[in-house]
């Protein structure tokens, strides 16, 4: 149980995290799990019946889903409430919360079949409709290529094959298996919280966890074509293991904002990306550069992208470019703690992998960060996955 005591919030977050390594076999039909948890339990075991409780409850909200960190898939569950020194009597919010998650409707010793079948309805749009965002399939796309063989390269939705094999049954077999075998995290945020106490009893209580699996280079150049306005060029670059404040430092320069060199050199001095930038990936070292560019203009943004990562290398980096990417990321962090949301993903991505970083501290990591660090580090650097997704270029078939 983490209790996380804040000040200056009116609400009270509550979340409760299952949390399960990736397998290709099980994504699928875990990413349902919460989709149908949330439909009914067995004391509310509709949604209008849900909706009234949320109601009396002077506007609380649910809200779940699930979510990929690094070699984890997460199933998350969310309860926002007034905090109990604005309310009349005590809401249960935790207990609500803990019903939805650990009593669910159950009908002759399974899932209730017509929830089921239309949340499998429901994961079937998701997964069909990942062409629509470009931007985002683009980067799934790139993900996929450069894992691929590897736990991190599972889409978090699966598949519609295996979602077909699925049914009212074999899905409540799985959550017993989830709810006996996954690790569980329980987080309260706010100032006058209730403490979340796990309400089963498990045949298994070590923690989960995943093993390493060792990254080799792919050397991958993929080109896609699709009806699109604009290219999606995405490019994966592997960061060696280590100071992870360096490499947070080293993706700012590179493609953190305004200032960051591909921002300043393909977006403002070539003018050939509409958006240029880069992300990092803490839990899997790597980071991931993001572009829309015309499909004509595409070996010359490469080049020019490459020529910003050897600039690195050389040690080519402006004092205005160092100071502005340490402000950039101090000023987000600095952020954090305005969201009760933020503040939980936090400490729960810090719980899960052993650490034990406060944000004050990873502030101080930062600061602490010289030039010469990121020169070193971004001589390792490496370039893995080309990533294209390109439209008819004009006068080609």
């Amino acid at each position: 149980m983490n209790i996380i005591k804040t000040e200056g919030f009116k609400t009270n977050l509550y979340a409760i995290f299952l949390t399960v390594p990736l397998n290709k076999k099980e994504v699928t039909i875990n990413s349902l799990i919460p989709a149908v948890l949330r439909r009914g339990t067995e004391k509310y075991p509709n949604q209008l019946e849900i909706n009234k409780k949320l109601e009396e409850m002077y506007g609380a909200s649910f809200n779940c889903g699930v979510d990929k960190m690094g070699d984890y898939q997460v199933l998350k569950f969310y309860m926002e409430t007034l905090s109990n020194k604005y309310l009349p009597e005590k809401q249960n919010a935790v207990e609500f919360l803990k019903d939805l998650v650990f009593n669910p409707l159950i009908e002759n010793d399974s899932f209730k079949k017509e929830y089921v079948d239309q949340e499998k309805e429901n994961i079937k749009r998701i997964i069909e409709s990942r062409k629509d965002n470009k931007s985002k399939y683009s980067l799934d796309r790139c993900i996929e290529e450069m894992f691929e063989g590897e736990m991190y390269g599972i889409y978090k939705f699966g598949s519609i094959e295996d979602l077909e094999k699925i049914d009212e049954k074999n899905l409540y077999e799985q959550y017993k298996k989830i709810i006996n075998e996954a690790r569980i995290d329980c987080f309260s945020c706010g100032e006058e919280i209730e403490k979340i106490d796990i309400p089963v009893k498990r045949d298994k209580e070590e923690q989960v966890k995943c093993e390493l699996q060792e990254h080799s280079i792919k050397n991958k150049e993929i080109k896609e074509q699709m009806d699109v306005s604009q290219g999606k060029l995405i490019i994966g670059l592997v960061t060696p293991e280590g100071e992870k404040s360096v490499v947070s430092v080293y993706n700012a320069i590179l493609g953190g904002g305004a200032n960051s060199k591909l921002f300043q050199n393909v977006r403002e001095k070539a003018s050939l990306a509409y958006t240029a930038g880069s992300s990092y990936i803490r839990r899997k070292n790597t980071i991931f550069i993001k572009t829309g560019i015309e499909t004509s203009n595409y070996d010359k943004a490469v080049d020019i992208i490459k020529k910003q990562i050897e600039d690195m290398k050389n040690g080519n980096i402006t004092d205005d470019e160092f100071n502005s990417a340490k402000q950039l990321i101090m000023a987000n962090l600095n952020l954090i703690p305005e969201s009760q949301e933020d503040l939980i993903a936090y400490y729960f991505d810090q719980k899960l992998y052993d650490e034990n970083l406060s944000l004050e501290d990873y502030i101080k990591s930062i600061e602490k960060v010289t030039k010469q660090d990121v020169i070193d580090l971004a001589k390792d650097v490496k370039l893995d996955t080309i990533y294209f997704l390109h439209g008819q270029e004009n006068g080609k078939k």
